[in-house]
């Protein structure tokens, strides 16, 4: 059974079902995302009915810079806000580069203020 999930402006329907990708639906979502903002693979993975699967999306990140239309996968980090996923950008500093193009502060790669900025998809997208 096929599951759509709707943002309130009805912006990038999540698919969310047997026959979908679980990757497609990590990237509906982190494309949803508004700058300035961040979540957690975690984070995402819950919103996905897919709790135990933080590391999933991890993976789905780490392929996430050959996807179109682009992915910010600059913007999804660990649960405590660190920035485990750097390694898999183009130069070790891009991710925070992204990340302080868009006024977010990292120091020693952990974002500051990180509760304060957390975008809950669950919340959200009203799921």
């Amino acid at each position: 059974m096929r599951k759509n999930i709707k943002t309130p402006d009805n912006k990038l329907p999540v698919a969310v079902g047997k026959n979908d990708s679980f990757f497609a639906a990590v990237y509906d979502v982190v494309r949803q995302i508004p700058k300035g903002r961040l979540t957690s693979y975690g984070a995402i993975a819950a919103a996905l009915g897919a709790k135990s699967s933080a590391r999933m999306v991890g993976w789905a990140m780490n392929n996430a810079h050959a996807i179109k239309p682009k992915v910010p996968a600059h913007r999804v980090v660990n649960r405590q806000g660190l920035l485990t996923g750097k390694m898999h950008f183009a130069h070790p500093n891009a991710m925070q580069k992204a990340l302080e193009k868009e006024r977010i502060v990292v120091k020693d790669d952990q974002v500051q203020d990180f509760k304060k900025i957390f975008w809950d998809p669950i919340v959200e997208l009203a799921l």
